[in-house]
């Protein structure tokens, strides 16, 4: 039988073991002193459709983000978004609908025009229908606010990882 304390001696020896290797290969942390969120905050503008989906999916960006004070980079999002129901009843009543979305986003250098970063992320969400009109409207809607605020931070995420060599 193990004792607490060699299994806490066994935790401590793996875990400065785990910063060594890590420090070995370059990592830094994304939000430490000349991380990548250091160096993107405050510096993307962002564009995203005229629509619903887009607004949250851009204040969530921004949130993230913050505000381009210093317009160092453009980053342009395209939102794709569909409703599938995945749960019908024998009497053909949809019960649950899938929203799968993806959002495609190029990250531009402003100064040079060049395409910094490019890709997509996706995921999804789902909501239950009912018999009344307007609570399936409402759960909807909101499954749609989920999702590009999902998608929003899926897209930071990425960046946050791929963007290393910034100025």
């Amino acid at each position: 039988m193990w004792s607490s304390d060699r299994l806490t001696r066994r935790g401590a020896l793996l875990g400065a073991l785990a910063g060594l290797t890590l420090g070995a290969c370059g990592f830094s942390p994304v939000y430490g002193p000349g991380g990548s969120a250091e160096a993107l905050r405050g510096r993307v503008s962002v564009e995203a459709p005229a629509t619903t989906e887009g607004f949250i999916l851009r204040q969530r960006l921004i949130e993230r983000l913050g505000t381009a004070d210093a317009q160092a980079y453009h980053l342009s999002v395209d939102l794709e978004i569909e409703d599938s129901a995945v749960s019908v009843t024998e009497e053909q009543v949809t019960t649950r609908n899938n929203l799968p979305g993806a959002a495609s986003f190029t990250l531009i250098d402003v100064a040079t025009g060049a395409l910094v970063l490019q890709g997509s992320v996706d995921t999804f969400t789902s909501y239950s229908t009912t018999t009344t009109g307007a609570s399936t409207l409402a759960a909807a809607e909101n499954a749609r606010e989920r999702l590009a605020v999902s998608l929003a931070d899926l897209l930071v995420t990425r960046l946050f990882a791929l963007v290393t060599d910034t100025p």
